[in-house]
């Protein structure tokens, strides 16, 4: 049936709600969001600095490393300048093709972030494992090959979310209850057959989610088992110290992430604080927490920052 009504047509403007029940607390809410922001743009600007300039971090561990900043560092920026203008200034309001643009950028770059850390897995088993041949393996070309891989999924996964959501009918509110327009919060606005829309996101969802934490499990299976075998207590805690920066990465993205599906899927369908809070931490935790906890837990990055940070001295002779 043909919908003659045009309200019921792709609204030409959506308006984040930010987080319900706390709006008085706004302003002191973005104080937190604004130090993550800094955090993230801070961190992930200076590591990328770092390995496109020190050559000796040209190197495929530091390359996955800049993809995963790279990849954190356009998540920061689709998402928090908008939050804070909504917590500041009260801007709630976002055209329907700035909301779609936002949920492309969000769903593609966090199924980036994913296929990142698989490849940051692969690169930990190679060098564990097989340490032999990591060069040879890890060649420059495969390197590209899988950041270009990681790339084409991350998009062919998520590229249907506005087009899905921009078929639909909204017929009521047009009020998303984020502070961001994720793909679901918005599908749940329309008033038409939202079958397709569930079924593709759960299936993405679980398709990166199990899929690609699975992977991971494996290698660092592999992995455990191989340093268990190691001949020396050193030679194990050397191998495990290149490892606890990546494990720590991986926590608090699939952490947050998983919770914040669970409480989408089966927690109440309401927006409440709590799940627009969880929703916002998986987001904003992995920036700015990912370049602080490689530049704390790895050795080179830490030596190349502190030769730029500490002044030359100069030779009076």
């Amino acid at each position: 049936m043909i919908l003659s009504n045009t309200s019921y047509l792709f609204p030409h403007t959506f308006f984040l709600a930010g987080i319900p029940g706390l709006t008085a607390a706004h302003i002191w809410i973005s104080l937190p969001f604004c130090f993550m922001f800094f955090l993230s743009v801070t961190g992930n600007g200076v590591l990328l600095f770092l390995i496109r300039t020190e050559r000796c971090l040209h190197q495929p561990m530091f390359f996955f490393l800049a993809m995963l900043s790279f990849v954190d560092l356009v998540l920061s920026l689709s998402t928090l300048p908008k939050m804070l203008a909504i917590f500041w200034f009260g801007a709630t309001a976002i055209s329907s093709h700035s909301c779609l643009s936002q949920m492309f950028f969000i769903h593609a770059f966090s199924a980036m972030e994913s296929g990142v850390l698989v490849a940051m897995a692969l690169d930990r088993f190679v060098a564990i494992c097989n340490p032999l041949r990591y060069a040879t393996i890890l060649t420059p070309v495969v390197v590209a090959k899988i950041g270009g891989l990681v790339v084409l999924r991350g998009v062919g996964l998520t590229i249907s979310f506005p087009s899905l959501a921009h078929r639909l009918p909204y017929c009521g509110s047009h009020t998303i209850a984020y502070t961001y327009c994720e793909h679901m919060a918005v599908v749940k606005l329309a008033c038409g057959n939202t079958t397709v829309d569930n079924l593709y996101a759960f299936a993405v969802a679980i398709f990166l989610g199990v899929g690609d934490v699975a992977f991971i499990a494996y290698t660092y299976g592999q992995i455990v088992r191989t340093v268990i075998n190691f001949p020396s207590s050193e030679a194990r805690a050397k191998a495990g110290s290149t490892c606890t920066a990546h494990v720590c990465v991986i926590l608090f993205f699939y952490g947050p992430g998983f919770l914040s599906v669970v409480m989408q899927r089966f927690g109440p369908p309401t927006a409440s604080a709590a799940k627009v809070i969880l929703a916002n931490l998986y987001l904003l935790f992995p920036p700015a927490l990912d370049p602080i906890i490689y530049g704390v837990k790895t050795k080179q990055i830490r030596e190349q920052l502190f030769k730029i940070l500490t002044p030359k001295r100069i030779d009076p002779t």
